[in-house]
């Protein structure tokens, strides 16, 4: 039950600018300065599109960070069903009367902006799971009926996404439902017995994907089979990856990117674009930029009075480490290509804001982490 007293109740500006992470903060800053040179690399040099579009992107939806970090958990608590039924109905709006592009109808034009509601989900999906199992009794956590309930909120828009068609994106929220599953205590049984039937209908699934996704598949465990098609892109990507060697060829120097021998190298794929120009060293000073950010989104979850906080944060946290491992293992061939942005350094509106959205979330959490939740 919510404590009356607690402390955290009636902070001020000034207690809650000091509550904020600044290890977090910086390191959020941190990332989006690198993604600004990164994106000017991939414009040649030059301050053209894709590096204007990104700084100020980058500068609003940080600045909206901030911002909504004020916002006391408690609005982030009752919000969540309603968050998730606004993206859920945007992703329907999508699939009736999206914007089509290269064959994929994923986006809805506000006027403002176009966003890609699938991406808005990824936090949707953690926001409005956190809630539901934040007053459910650890006994009912592996009960039939709130399985069943849970397995309609996660479902419903897997096959929105799906539908697009976006396989990537709806495993990404498909994992991050999960994490929130498995944080809140579902039988582990469950999952077990849910891994077997994976495996079993895999043959099935195959048969059911879009001709381009199955063409991904074979890529991934041959390149070589096509590789002026199919498997070109993963092949320069590799190329550029090992050309880069310890320390790198430079900033402005990778020859694979400005050659134009690497596609999509300002979206998916710009980890190898950066890890061209800077190498073993920089990839890995890069990573750890990104291990200091899930820790502190893990931390904050553990320091949370909130059992809605912790399971916002632990999630959210969880998925940041998905996202990242899944992009570098897809561009480094060890996984199929899937579509998955890395978080703040791939070029895209949609994936910045959604990023955004829930490091404001995450920041309310440490500011009002003594707050209690009823």
């Amino acid at each position: 039950m919510y404590n009356q007293n607690s402390l955290d109740d009636n902070l001020s500006i000034v207690q809650k600018i000091k509550n904020f992470d600044y290890v977090l903060l910086i390191s959020i800053l941190f990332l989006g300065l690198i993604s600004g040179f990164t994106m000017y690399s991939t414009d040649g040099g030059e301050l053209l599109f894709h590096t204007r579009s990104h700084i100020f992107k980058f500068s609003i939806f940080f600045s909206m960070m901030i911002f909504l970090s004020f916002f006391n958990i408690k609005f982030w608590h009752f919000f969540g069903y309603i968050f998730y039924l606004i993206i859920l109905l945007f992703l329907i709006w999508a699939s009736l009367y999206g914007i089509k592009t290269s064959g994929s109808q994923r986006w809805i034009n506000l006027y403002f902006i176009n966003i890609q509601p699938s991406e808005l989900m990824k936090i949707a999906i953690i926001l409005c799971l956190s809630k539901y199992y934040h007053r459910l009794q650890i006994e009912r956590v592996s009960s039939f009926k709130d399985i069943l309930t849970t397995l309609v909120i996660l479902i419903l828009p897997i096959i929105l996404v799906l539908n697009q068609p976006d396989l990537g994106t709806a495993i990404l929220i498909a994992s991050s439902g999960l994490v929130v599953l498995w944080l809140a205590g579902l039988n582990i049984k469950y999952f077990f017995y849910s891994f077997l039937i994976l495996i079993i209908s895999m043959p099935f699934v195959i048969a059911f994907l879009e001709p381009y996704q199955k063409l991904r598949i074979l890529t991934f465990l041959n390149p070589g089979r096509d590789p002026l098609g199919a498997g070109y892109q993963i092949i320069q990507s590799k190329i550029a990856v090992g050309s880069g060697g310890l320390t790198g060829k430079g900033f402005l120097k990778g020859t694979q990117s400005y050659l134009e021998f690497l596609p999509e190298k300002h979206t998916d794929f710009i980890f190898t674009l950066f890890s061209e120009e800077h190498g073993f060293v920089g990839s890995i000073f890069l990573l750890l930029i990104y291990g200091v950010i899930v820790f502190r989104v893990l931390w904050i979850g553990t320091i949370s009075r909130s059992y809605f906080a912790k399971l916002f944060c632990y999630g959210y946290g969880s998925a940041i480490f998905f996202y990242v491992s899944i992009n570098m293992s897809m561009v480094l061939g060890l996984l199929p290509i899937v579509g998955s942005p890395l978080p703040i350094m791939s070029y895209g509106g949609s994936s910045m804001l959604a990023t955004m959205i829930g490091f404001a979330i995450v920041m309310s959490a440490k500011i009002n982490h003594k707050q209690l939740i009823a």
